[in-house]
């Protein structure tokens, strides 16, 4: 059966018929970036996850449906803790309420607490009333860090967004910082605080392997995730196959595999209420919940295992972003696959995540 298009599909793929070419990864996966909310939603994903090998899943999932989304997996969860972004008091949320909801998700089990700082807690911390309050060497944010510690807790940290954005959303430096006023901080807390880090989306320049190389250099306690498909395919296929090769190899253990895959039981029904909402828009049914959970999945094992080259099949809305005149948001990038030797395979899929875990306390 020839499968529709959409945002996640642009090229008609079969995607169960993907998955059975690829066949079995080299070992089973262990995604240590994901965002898993929703009953049904946990379904879908759980037949991708299947079918292209992913064993177990590090998630973000909110604090009150932790219980179910770990039943729905089958106990093949592992919570990261976040703040409420939905509640209307942000101060209170991502301040001494958060350090109450680290407590509890400690309580469930998980072992990372994650924080979240893109150049836009500009934006969030203004609207709540507390310029600064979120800054990542701040007194708030240190809290959090300090209680992580005190519980035997390991650290994520989202530092920065794409060079696109900093060319276009975040243009005005004097508000946002220039990509690498984002590390300043960060690398203040790394310093602070000796404990295991997670710095998400390839530490969020994989546009720029050297500063990475430079980054793992100077922090012994710091490992990568290579989460944001869209976001790794275009720049990671940018590169040339043999630099990332050797980039993942000089620092094999702390470079772990992540999709940033995020599930809502929304992607199963048509928009509604929550039409605004970019995350619930898109996918609109089963089966496009289907393609955008597994493309996922796709992209990222012939990106790492394959020498494929060509066109994405994911839409990648940052080309229109730059480049308005030339691309639309449905264009994609080209996907150009590093064949990752098996062994490395094997270290960046699986044995990177369990090194990681054996750092932390087993409940």
């Amino acid at each position: 059966m020839t499968a529709t298009t959409n945002a996640s599909n642009l090229s008609g793929l079969d995607y169960r018929a993907e998955a059975a070419r690829l066949g079995p990864p080299v070992t089973p996966i262990i995604d240590v970036h994901t965002h898993i909310n929703g009953t049904d939603a946990c379904d879908v994903f759980r037949e991708a996850m299947d079918l292209f090998g992913v064993e177990r899943v590090w998630s973000m999932t909110m604090l009150e449906e932790v219980e179910s989304v770990r039943e729905r997996l089958d106990g093949r969860l592992e919570p990261i803790a976040v703040p409420d972004f939905r509640a209307p008091d942000r101060r209170h949320a991502h301040g001494p309420g958060y350090l109450e909801r680290i407590e509890r998700y400690r309580e469930l089990g998980a072992r990372i607490v994650k924080f979240w700082s893109a150049p836009r807690i500009v934006d969030l911390a203004e609207d709540s009333g507390a310029a600064g309050f979120l800054r990542l060497d701040g007194e708030t944010r240190r809290a959090g860090m300090k209680l992580a510690c005190d519980l035997d807790m390991a650290i994520m940290v989202h530092v920065a967004d794409p060079d696109t954005w900093f060319r276009t959303k975040y243009a005005d430096a004097s508000r946002y910082g220039t990509k690498r006023d984002q590390y300043v901080p960060f690398e203040r807390v790394l310093d602070d605080f000796d404990t295991p880090f997670i710095a998400a989306h390839l530490g969020g320049w994989p546009e720029d392997l050297e500063f990475l190389d430079g980054l793992l250099t100077r922090h012994d306690n710091l490992h990568l995730d290579a989460s944001a498909t869209k976001w790794i395919v275009r720049e990671i296929s940018r590169h040339e196959p043999a630099a990332v090769v050797d980039f993942l190899t000089r620092h094999a253990g702390r470079i772990l595999f992540g999709s940033d895959i995020v599930t809502l039981d929304q992607h199963l029904r048509a928009a509604e209420e929550d039409e605004s909402n970019e995350m619930t828009r898109k996918a609109a049914s089963r089966a496009e919940a289907f393609d955008l959970y597994a493309s996922r999945y796709w992209a990222l094992r012939t990106l790492w295992e394959t020498d494929h080259d060509g066109t994405s099949p994911i839409a990648d809305p940052d080309l229109h972003l730059i480049d308005p005149d030339h691309h639309d948001p449905m264009d994609a990038p080209r996907l150009r696959g590093v064949s990752l030797p098996h062994d490395l395979q094997t270290t960046f899929y699986r044995e990177a995540a369990t090194a990681f875990a054996a750092l932390l306390p087993t409940s």
